[in-house]
């Protein structure tokens, strides 16, 4: 299965640690589940134009989650996912995460 640049890379991760990091050149997205760093790495330099010197990539664990009334308790998983943190070269930027 080939995957291109834009299902590789989902969408970006909006928190208050990711917005400290891109101000120090790191930046975070959620990735495919079958993407590894090369092909991260390039579809970040394809999307957005920029030199990527790193990627480090990990998964999150899906949590069990409870709900509903006092007699009806229903139970269920988050979902899992992968985050990808990318490490641009000095100078370089990506305009989407300084307009949040």
């Amino acid at each position: 299965m080939s995957l291109t640049a834009h299902d590789i890379v989902i969408h970006p991760v909006i928190s208050e640690k990711s917005m400290d990091e891109a101000q120090r050149g790191k930046y975070t997205f959620a990735v495919h589940r079958n993407a590894n760093k090369v092909q991260i790495a390039a579809a970040v330099a394809e999307l957005f134009k920029v030199e990527v010197l790193g990627v480090n990539v990990l998964t999150t664990q899906s949590k069990e989650k409870r709900g509903g009334m006092r007699r009806s308790r229903v139970g269920g998983r988050t979902t899992a996912w992968r985050k990808a943190i990318v490490t641009l070269a000095p100078g370089q930027k990506i305009e989407f995460f300084e307009a949040v």
